[in-house]
């Protein structure tokens, strides 16, 4: 491969985490200090400052990026900066005074190179986050999923249950999971699996994901921090019209506890049983299924997943899948289109199969917020159960 040329005027990146100036402010803001952080993120969204070159990127090779002035009509006096961020705003590493052109992103941040979860690269203007981060996620492989028979709550109804990835259980504490463990470790098919390798890192600009519905838009924030692949199957469907007119075909609005459970659509045929064609394997999820948390339905074997999802309605309906279905986002916009959906008329309870079911006009990408050094995004997530507002006409009425 080429050598890259970093473009320059008078200055360039400087690697490794900078205790002095703004970056110092990035640092004291992530670890909880008393300091005032004096980064924030602009109301609107400007367009991609940093762009990458490919988006596969094999380890031990540079990965090329370019930085822009979109948004922007001049450098800014002491250049721009980088910060690596973890998914709660944690900075991992940062880089101070680069100017506009192509260059290595991990001769600049060499964090990158040792990270185990998807990350993000976010650029910083005058003290200014700015223009959607830059997704870093490495690729590396999967260990096997551990499953037991197991019986639906309250019903006979067997089905596959996952108790562990590897040898690591979803519940250490579950004697039986343990014993089911050590039992399949026994067995003369184990199969232990090969190690997890680190072949490169998935490089591209941060999306949010708009769905559009008959109720309303629902803004979806993709969290590739906790199952990366199955994240970028959803936008990649999401992208490419999969998912345009199709419909929410399953509206659970409460199970059979009197819980709020789900809304399920991603199904082109409409009949619950279609897809996008392929397998999606499992992956072990890190996000919880709570309110708006959008997760893959799938079949019983935990990789039957392919293009349906389903957004839970409420926790404590929803916790019991936490481990047995990966969620990979969550809604930051559209609790009203959300709940609109789960108030349909259902036409056959047993199937959850709405008498018209709410349609989804179509899917986009849209630009994802900047990312502000100490900022969970998570946070912004919806929190509570949309309710109509109540409005006392009782001055305005007239007797009659």
């Amino acid at each position: 491969m080429q050598t890259l040329k970093r473009v320059t005027v008078t200055r360039s990146f400087r690697m490794g985490v900078i205790a002095l100036g703004v970056i110092t402010t990035f640092v004291a803001t992530a670890v909880g200090t008393a300091s005032s952080p004096k980064v924030t993120a602009p109301a609107g969204v400007e367009e991609d400052s940093l762009r990458p070159n490919m988006l596969y990127n094999r380890v031990g090779r540079p990965i090329p990026v370019v930085l822009s002035l979109r948004g922007r009509t001049d450098v800014p006096e002491d250049g721009f900066d980088l910060v690596l961020l973890a998914a709660d705003g944690t900075v991992l590493d940062s880089a101070i005074g680069g100017d506009p052109g192509e260059f290595d992103l991990l001769e600049a941040l060499p964090a990158i190179a040792e990270l185990t979860a998807t990350a993000r690269v976010q650029v910083i203007a005058d003290g200014v986050a700015t223009g959607s981060p830059l997704v870093i996620q490495p690729m590396i492989g999967r260990t096997p999923v551990r499953t037991t028979r197991d019986y639906r709550p309250g019903t006979t109804d067997p089905y596959t249950r996952i108790i562990g990835f590897g040898e690591d259980l979803l519940d250490p504490d579950d004697l039986s999971d343990a014993a089911a463990l050590e039992r399949a470790k026994a067995a003369p098919d184990w199969d232990p699996g090969e190690p997890p390798v680190l072949t490169g890192f998935r490089v591209y600009p941060d999306r949010d994901v708009l769905v559009e519905t008959g109720f309303g838009p629902i803004r979806v924030a993709l969290a590739p921090e906790a199952a990366p692949n199955t994240a970028w199957n959803f936008r990649h469907l999401a992208e490419n019209g999969f998912y345009d007119d199709t419909t929410f075909h399953r509206v659970v609005h409460f199970d059979r506890t009197g819980r709020r459970f789900v809304i399920q659509g991603g199904d082109p045929s409409g009949s619950g049983n279609g897809s996008a064609g392929w397998d999606l394997p499992m992956e072990r999820s890190s996000l919880q299924h709570d309110l708006g948390v959008i997760s893959m339905a799938r079949a019983d074997h935990p990789d039957s997943a392919g293009s349906q999802f389903f957004f839970c309605l409420g926790r404590p309906g929803t916790a019991r899948l936490d481990g047995q279905y990966c969620a990979f986002g969550y809604a930051v916009e559209g609790d009203e289109a959300i709940a609109g959906i789960a108030d349909v008329e259902i036409e056959d309870v047993a199937a959850g199969r709405p008498a018209e079911p709410p349609v989804i006009t179509r899917m986009t990408l849209v630009p994802a917020p900047p990312q502000t050094p100490g900022d969970d995004r998570a946070d912004r997530r919806i929190q509570s159960w949309w309710t109509p507002e109540v409005v006392d006409e009782s001055e305005t009425r007239r007797p009659r």
